[in-house]
């Protein structure tokens, strides 16, 4: 099996617990403003990989990922893009080495129709972009409404979830977004973990190198303070979720 992959770590530390190998693969449906990562949209970029290849860059950091409780993380783009080739990877690192997986999604596919990916994954890091759909269309360029309804599938279905938001000032910056995005994880189940990822501006030179105009020139990175306050507003919206479904 044939996988296009944009890139590779060997030693992540943020994308799942412990020391993790991490595949980026090659592709994305989304349209996000303040993509880091512009080159990896393209379907039909990367390079080609067959699966052992992926194994073998894989094997000689075993002992790392084990002993410090990592394991593999595929990301993107957008992995589920590929999923049949995700798929058989993450069953054949179990397999192999019984290894913890991660799978890095924004949750725009069906996930009814990923549901042997989805059995084979251990911990899900979903992004959501931005709790109000209209704004989600503007940010991204499609609805959010597959996204939510991936959360609620991994949360009725008992699956492991970190979530992921973006913080973007002028963006997603909204009181009543972030109580309502607050809202809309207080009533999921599996949640471990919510990540408020600051925006930064680390990747418009991959823009330029592409020969495209950057769509969010000029907005700055939200300050120490502002990151602080959207993560007290989003988990006062989650704790007033819980109480009411309490």
């Amino acid at each position: 099996m044939i996988g296009r992959i944009h890139s590779l770590e060997t030693f992540g530390t943020v994308d799942g617990p412990g020391i993790r190998f991490i595949l980026f693969m090659q592709g994305c449906a989304l349209k996000c403003q303040y993509c880091h990562n512009r080159d990896t949209w393209d379907l039909k970029g990367g390079k080609e990989m067959t699966l052992e290849e992926v194994l073998s860059e894989i094997e000689p950091y075993l002992n790392y990922y084990r002993s410090s409780g990592g394991g593999l993380t595929v990301s993107g783009g957008e992995p589920t893009l590929q999923g049949e080739f995700v798929k058989e990877l993450f069953t054949a690192v179990k397999e192999r080495w019984n290894l913890h997986t991660t799978l890095d999604t924004n949750g725009i596919n069906d996930p009814n129709k990923l549901a042997g990916l989805y059995d084979v994954t251990d911990l899900f890091l979903l992004d959501i972009k931005h709790i109000n759909n209209e704004k989600h269309m503007d940010l991204v360029g499609v609805p959010n409404l597959r996204v939510l309804e991936t959360a609620r599938w991994l949360s009725d279905h008992g699956k492991k979830m970190w979530i992921r938001h973006v913080f973007v000032p002028t963006k997603n910056d909204d009181e009543q977004d972030l109580l309502d995005l607050g809202r809309f994880i207080g009533r999921l189940n599996g949640v471990e973990k919510i990540d408020i990822l600051p925006y930064h501006q680390m990747g418009i030179y991959k823009w330029e190198a592409l020969g495209e105009k950057y769509p969010l020139e000029g907005v700055p990175s939200p300050t120490d303070e502002e990151v602080e306050r959207a993560k007290r507003l989003i988990e006062q919206g989650r704790q007033e979720a819980q109480q009411q479904g309490a």
